[in-house]
């Protein structure tokens, strides 16, 4: 199965808008990109993470046969009357994975336990605690429904119908829910290779000490964890000096070994911001001014057929872009769904007044059913993202959130 190129064009903005609202540049998004992996067949043992590239049919029903979910006796609802039943046993019993080779008899009861096939002549079952056997005879009251007790064939799972739909990212349940269909061998993406690139002659590796006028990198090992934990396999480009030349080789490179490339710094507009620029000269541009804090500058374009995310330089600013723009744009190019943030409304354990202009991000937690924010909104405090555990959304226009303000 081949994938489609992308259009060089694809992140182009409408004509005429120069600043995009989040939501504006997220519809772009996922209006505008498609998976850009291939497929390949994969045993569903060894398919843990990888991307359902087409709709699996169930090759057996789940369960195969009706079957009793109770340990107890099996007869026909149809002999049952008077207040209460005597009915008597026949040699033998049903277990799951022995059935019961031939057929009960009208008026007759067997042996069953839980999860063995229902034999001819069986289409209920009483539980065993309901019971009393003696002298080879099974005495109980009335009251038992009929198909007490049993599951039916294909209760869960029928043959031939759908398991899974394209896209599914698979699990543990996942597989588990496929090999109960019988399902051995299935279709899925190739998992999406992303490069990261950082770039600034500011930035060095950490070490025991940092030369002066330096700071260590941690925007590459930031956003390698991120998109391992998001399933995608990491190719690192290292980190590029301010030299024009030297980040086209790295973009080369990127475009080359993966299916879509991270970059963070570089993307306004500066003397030294040389992915944007290298991207309007020879690649693709469309340089987004997003109406959104932290962040604004997201540079998209396409270098070698491949997508570019631009995040801005700034560790609090590329985490939330990467959170908000790339995680679901990515998830789409790997062939699954586009991945909405999830969010709840919850009271606010803060004050705030916002002007108008711009959608917030604030780096927040949730303690005793209040949500807090991190003490400083600066975008250079890196360590608030280790205390936060989720983001307040506030939108774009002017508010004043007290304390129990829904956010």
């Amino acid at each position: 199965m081949t994938t489609p190129p992308l259009r060089d064009d694809c992140f182009a903005l409408p004509q005429g808008v120069e600043w995009a609202d989040v939501d504006q540049a997220l519809a772009l998004l996922r209006a505008r990109l498609g998976p850009v992996t291939t497929a390949e067949t994969r045993a569903v043992a060894a398919a843990q993470g990888r991307i359902l590239a087409s709709a699996p049919l169930a090759r057996h029903s789940h369960p195969p046969a009706a079957n009793s979910a109770v340990d107890g006796y099996g007869l026909a609802h149809a002999a049952l009357a008077g207040e209460a039943h005597d009915l008597p046993l026949v040699q033998g019993r049903a277990a799951a994975g022995v059935p019961y080779a031939g057929a009960v008899p009208m008026g007759h009861a067997i042996r069953i336990l839980t999860g063995a096939a229902l034999p001819e002549g069986v289409d209920c079952v009483v539980m065993q605690e309901d019971c009393l056997v003696q002298d080879g005879r099974l005495r109980f009251s009335k009251g038992l429904r009929p198909r007490a007790n049993t599951r039916p064939a294909g209760e869960d799972i029928m043959a031939g119908a759908p398991v899974l739909t394209a896209g599914t990212r698979l699990g543990p349940a996942e597989i588990a829910t496929l090999t109960a269909a019988g399902i051995a061998e299935i279709e899925v993406h190739r998992p999406l290779r992303v490069a990261i690139l950082s770039t600034g002659d500011e930035l060095t590796d950490p070490g025991p000490d940092a030369p002066e006028g330096k700071t260590f990198d941690a925007n590459r090992p930031m956003l390698a964890a991120m998109l391992t934990r998001w399933g995608y396999e990491v190719v690192d480009l290292g980190r590029a000096p301010d030299q024009r030349a030297e980040v086209a080789a790295r973009l080369d490179l990127g475009a080359v070994r993966a299916d879509a490339i991270l970059t963070s710094g570089g993307a306004s507009a500066g003397d030294e911001d040389h992915v944007s620029a290298l991207l309007a000269e020879r690649g693709a541009l469309s340089l987004w001014r997003i109406a959104i804090k932290p962040g604004r500058p997201l540079a998209l374009g396409v270098w070698g057929g491949k997508p570019v995310f631009g995040l801005p330089g700034n560790p609090v600013a590329a985490f939330v872009t990467a959170l908000i723009f790339a995680r679901p744009a990515l998830s789409v190019l790997a062939g699954g769904p586009w991945l909405a943030a999830q969010g709840f409304d919850v009271p606010a354990g803060f004050a705030k007044t916002k002007k108008a202009g711009r959608r917030e991000f604030l780096r927040a937690r949730i303690r005793d059913g209040r949500v807090e924010v991190f003490a400083s909104e600066g975008s250079g405090r890196v360590s608030g993202l280790a205390w936060a555990e989720g983001l307040v959304d506030l939108p774009s226009d002017a508010m004043t959130v007290t304390e129990g303000t829904p956010v």
